[in-house]
């Protein structure tokens, strides 16, 4: 019904910048929230930053300063710029967004994305 497809993980040196994008298609009515989720191996899954519809943001507080995320409503895409990253941002990113779907409506469902890695390493 929904599709989020990530991208713009990778390899990249302490200090460096890295911009992911998550773009959601399908049966949609509208978007809510969306957000970026991590998990490193061995932890649990922790949310790194959310937006609203209307463009209010939060931030998990290893990440404040330093990742900025943003949405595009017209093009269903949420995007996550992490500049100055260290190596204990290593891990799994997801997409996440709670959606409206145009059949049923009034219902509200959250889907996730595959993930995107991304690894800080010199």
């Amino acid at each position: 019904q929904v599709q989020l497809v990530e991208s713009g993980g990778g390899l990249v040196q302490p200090g460096g910048s890295l911009r992911l994008s998550c773009a959601a298609s399908g049966s949609i009515f509208t978007i809510f929230a969306m957000g970026w989720y991590r998990q490193a191996p061995g932890k649990q899954r922790e949310l790194v930053a959310g937006i609203t519809s209307g463009g209010s943001t939060n931030y998990a507080d290893s990440v404040k300063g330093r990742f900025t995320i943003s949405r595009d409503n017209a093009k269903n895409t949420v995007y996550l710029q992490m500049n100055s990253l260290k190596p204990e941002d290593t891990a799994v990113y997801y997409c996440n967004a709670v959606v409206e779907l145009v059949h049923p409506r009034d219902v509200r469902h959250r889907y996730w994305g595959q993930g995107t890695q991304v690894t800080v390493s010199s």
